[in-house]
């Protein structure tokens, strides 16, 4: 088979040469002429030492017609010519060790920013006019008030839950009164502050990473910066404080909510009336587990607050990056909200409280 070229080989018509050279079809032998090419430039000699090296591939090429420039620019581009470098597979311990990097550089990046934000929350207790108020109400009615609903229903769900399976154990030892028991501890002390945080780190903690991931994509927070505004104290404070009133009160509606459903599952399931409930619950129910409980939300509150600010500006300049911090705000969250859980048990346990 013979292909013969022509006409210009040039970057303007690289794109249709390279559509006809994909539509021939050749056989075991070829002669390529290249007497009738009028011109040659870097990309048409790329076009063409790509196609030459498929077919020699499969096929015994031979050239002919070519200009002592053509094979002076062919000579030239094949000497320097870059093979493309097979991808260097990873081991699981250079995995690792990214991993690790990638961990503590988040870990110093966070010390940074608590070392930024702790500055800065003293700065504002010393000077109070410096404290946003109309930001801080605004973000009190935005994670708190419009929260309710959902923490009122995740609580009531609770509650009858843990009445359901309560009362199908103390049934088997004629022990029914003491599912009030069981409900009203576990809701004030533990699952109560619990729920809340979760509920609230998924919700207002993604929100604010998102809040200030969008500000940072924008170009917003280097705005401040030129400008002399502080963004911890204009974006960061406010957001705190405002959970850390917020919080507290949710929780404290969380038990009301938890204690409700356990008592509408007592009277479905143990025939327990709502005055038998109330009365078992002045008896077992002291105001030392609502204290205990209600210590947790503050703390529950900072943690939350903080992470989800501090994910809001680890935010590059990509939606992409947006999703990705506004997710390990929700999981960091949590898993912090956890973990300090766990604390207050063991420190509450050690001190017999």
């Amino acid at each position: 088979m013979r292909i013969a070229s022509k006409g210009e080989w040039t970057l303007a018509t690289v794109p249709e040469i390279e559509k006809e050279l994909s539509d021939i079809s050749v056989g075991k032998s070829v002669v390529w002429d290249l007497s009738g090419v009028e011109e040659f430039d870097s990309a048409g000699v790329l076009l063409f030492m790509e196609y030459y090296d498929k077919l020699k591939q499969t096929n015994a090429v031979e050239l002919v017609g070519y200009s002592e420039s053509q094979k002076e620019m062919y000579d030239l581009l094949r000497k320097h010519m870059i093979e493309k470098v097979p991808e260097r597979k990873t081991s699981f311990f250079e995995e690792l060790g990214k991993s690790t990097l990638v961990v503590l550089g988040d870990i110093k990046d966070l010390i940074t920013f608590l070392g930024h934000l702790f500055f800065t929350l003293f700065n504002v207790l010393f000077h109070p006019r410096n404290i946003r108020i109309k930001e801080m109400v605004y973000h009190i009615h935005h994670s708190g008030f419009n929260a309710l609903m959902i923490i009122g229903l995740t609580s009531f769900l609770v509650g009858m839950v843990i009445a359901y399976q309560g009362a199908v154990q103390l049934a088997k030892f004629g022990a029914d009164i003491f599912i009030v028991d069981t409900v009203g501890i576990s809701m004030v002390r533990e699952l109560g502050p619990l729920m809340t945080a979760i509920v609230i780190a998924g919700r207002s903690g993604s929100a604010y990473t998102a809040e200030i991931g969008a500000m940072k994509i924008t170009e917003e927070i280097a705005a401040m910066r030129t400008m002399g505004f502080d963004p911890y104290t204009f974006l960061v404070v406010p957001r705190i404080f405002a959970l850390i009133i917020a919080l507290p009160l949710l929780i404290f509606f969380s038990d009301i909510m938890g204690i409700f459903g356990g008592m509408v599952a007592s009277q479905m399931e143990l025939n327990i009336s709502m005055a038998q409930f109330v009365d078992r619950l002045y008896e077992v129910l002291e105001v030392k587990h609502y204290i205990l409980g209600m210590i947790k939300g503050p703390v529950f509150a900072f943690v939350i607050a903080a992470i989800g600010c501090f994910r809001g500006f680890q935010v590059s300049d990509n939606t992409e990056s947006l999703g990705l911090q506004t997710t390990a705000s929700v999981v960091n969250s949590i898993f912090l909200v956890i973990a300090f859980d766990a604390l207050f048990s063991v420190i509450y346990t050690e001190l017999n409280l």
